[in-house]
């Protein structure tokens, strides 16, 4: 195993920016062991061009929360997940705060099975201690031996989550794109189809055909969606259930829970526990 450590918290978000060349250069620049830790200090709001990597990834904020986005949808992830991401599959990330990123890069031939498609990991206790700890130089540990066991055991840890991604397609056609921009800047916006037509240029009837037809969903579905997003990002960065969600468009706290349990299959507090 090989430790990679990138520190850049301190750096202007403006100019914080890791282009695909530069991921692919890390890559390259890495020890062929079977496992690769790497550890990174990335401040809200940077900029990472979509990339993939050659080897797959197991991507874990051991502080703040990010949002992936991969496989055709978006993972919010909090502390208390991480996410799956085979090698060769096209992906990015926005930190939603600061976060501090620590990433595990396997080999494509490893004997471990592992998932062949993107999915949520479980990160209970051990298994965080776990990542933290191979994450390290192998120089740290007291023998082959003593690294070769905690490897071991962080797989065995390994707890495939159910949960699905949260789909969140933009269009392009531009008059609902624009409709979908402002409704991710500001989910609680409570205008119908009929209250955009003379923004967008478009009567409610073509606004709702083109939104079927361009990403698959009604607008009623893809609001409700974007505001889903909009409160994981709060609720894992520790916000109340009751001020998310009035804050991103529901009535009551009960109103919201529910939603969140219909669509997630589990409330608030059981998803983030």
């Amino acid at each position: 195993m090989h430790s990679t450590s990138v520190h850049d918290g301190d750096a202007m978000v403006d100019h914080f920016e890791l282009s695909a060349h530069a991921i692919d250069e890390l890559e390259l620049g890495m020890a062929p062991a079977p496992l690769v830790g790497l550890s990174m200090e990335i401040p809200a709001g940077a900029r990472i061009e979509q990339h993939q990597h050659r080897r797959g990834q197991l991507m874990f904020s051991s502080s703040g929360v990010m949002v992936i986005d991969t496989c055709g949808g978006s993972w919010v992830v909090p502390p208390q997940r991480a996410v799956w991401v085979p090698h060769d599959v096209p992906h990015t990330f926005h930190p939603a705060t600061n976060i501090s990123l620590r990433n595990l890069l396997i080999q494509p031939d490893i004997t471990v099975p592992l998932p062949a498609t993107c999915t949520f990991v479980r990160v209970k206790p051990l298994m965080r201690e776990l990542v933290l700890r191979v994450v390290e130089d192998a120089s740290t540990f007291r023998s082959p031996d003593h690294h070769r066991r905690a490897v071991e055991l962080l797989f065995d840890e390994l707890d495939v989550c159910e949960a699905a991604p949260l789909l969140l397609p933009l269009p392009r056609d531009p008059r609902i794109r624009r409709i979908c921009i402002a409704l991710r800047e500001n989910p609680a916006d409570p205008r119908t189809l009929e209250d955009w037509a003379d923004i967008a240029c478009a009567s409610g009837r073509t606004l709702t055909r083109l939104f079927l037809k361009e990403t698959g969903v009604s607008f009623a579905h893809w609001r409700r969606q974007a505001r889903l997003m909009a409160a994981m990002v709060r609720l894992g960065t520790g916000d109340s259930v009751t001020s998310t969600a009035l804050d991103v468009g529901y009535e009551s706290a009960s109103a919201f829970i529910d939603m969140f349990r219909r669509t997630v299959g589990q409330t608030p507090g059981q998803y983030f526990n």
